[in-house]
């Protein structure tokens, strides 16, 4: 069965109607590019052995790429919030986690969540493999290279779904969740080949995904060069220690990433405003916690004499402020 067949079946055969890539309709456009560009060939008598448009093509640039990048954005912001909500309702506890399933109308069972986790990763796999083929289809039509270049621009612009801080804690859920219940005998399977490892000491997230594409995510904070501790995603992607972002980014932990100003940029690949919208990676937290027990002691008292330290300092000078000295 041809992959546009089988996409098709999947996004169809869903229960909600969910976001997705136009693979037909984008097909058709690069059917109809070249139908047109032959057509004027052969109109001014010029023969070519070339069967296509050429490598800048305004009329796939015209609707190709922006077509494709609004869909990517749409299926990125679907998986993103469904896996938010997934992930709150896992981790919550007592009444919150009732309040939760309430308002959503989830079920709250295991096996309920487990099946909800196999889904997201079903639908970010397939809707990747998607955007990857259709890309590659692109360049093949126009023996060009700007199918890749659109990859690249998109995954600066945070539209990869592979690239989703949310993709790396359902990762570490899957985990936790394997661990959970491997004495029970029932272990869930959201991704196959998911590991966490240690490489010369220092922590990966390692996953196979599809088509020999193998997903490496560095757990080393490139600020202390340490274990991630508390650790968060910027929305660049990258991950480092709360703490660690918070001293890049020119705030206190009381003050929190939001209060950091938009000029502040990633330590790692200087993008600025990164900070507003990061994501605590609370499962990936949970994870590290049970791997590295004996480190995780250690920084947690190092941490806590550094926030207290931070909240005195705070409170101190809020204090004088308000009694004008």
């Amino acid at each position: 069965m041809k992959f546009c067949k089988k996409y098709q079946e999947y996004m169809q055969g869903q229960e909600k109607k969910l976001p997705g890539v136009g693979f037909k309709k984008l097909k058709k456009i690069l059917r109809n590019c070249r139908r047109d560009f032959q057509s004027k060939k052969n109109i001014n008598g010029v023969l070519d052995h070339i069967q296509t448009c050429p490598q800048h093509c305004p009329v796939c640039d015209g609707t190709f790429f922006p077509s494709l990048l609004q869909e990517m954005s749409d299926v990125v912001g679907c998986f993103n919030e469904r896996a938010q909500k997934l992930l709150e309702l896992h981790l919550a506890s007592g009444f919150r986690k009732y309040f939760i399933w309430f308002k959503g109308k989830l079920q709250g069972s295991h096996v309920t969540l487990i099946q909800e986790g196999k889904d997201l990763v079903n639908y970010a796999l397939i809707n990747a493999i998607a955007i990857r083929k259709i890309l590659k289809k692109y360049d093949k039509v126009h023996y060009s290279k700007q199918g890749q270049a659109f990859r690249s621009q998109a995954q600066s612009m945070h539209m990869e779904i592979l690239q989703s801080p949310w993709l790396c804690e359902l990762m570490a859920f899957h985990i936790n969740l394997r661990e959970t219940n491997v004495k029970s005998g029932k272990t869930p399977a959201l991704f196959e080949g998911c590991y966490l490892i240690f490489n010369d000491g220092k922590p990966f997230l390692s996953c196979e995904l599809f088509d020999s594409v193998k997903l490496d995510i560095d757990l080393t904070c490139s600020i202390c060069l340490d274990t991630v501790f508390d650790p968060v995603s910027l929305t660049c992607g990258h991950i480092f220690c709360y703490m660690c972002a918070c001293s890049a980014a020119s705030v206190t932990i009381v003050d929190r990433l939001k209060a950091a100003e938009p000029k502040e940029k990633c330590p790692l690949c200087r993008e600025a405003g990164v900070y507003e919208g990061a994501v605590n990676l609370d499962e990936l937290s949970i994870l590290l916690r049970r791997s590295c027990r004996e480190y995780w002691e250690q920084r947690l008292q190092t941490e806590r004499v550094e926030r207290v330290r931070q909240a005195k300092e705070h409170w101190e000078s809020q204090c004088r402020a308000f009694i004008g000295v």
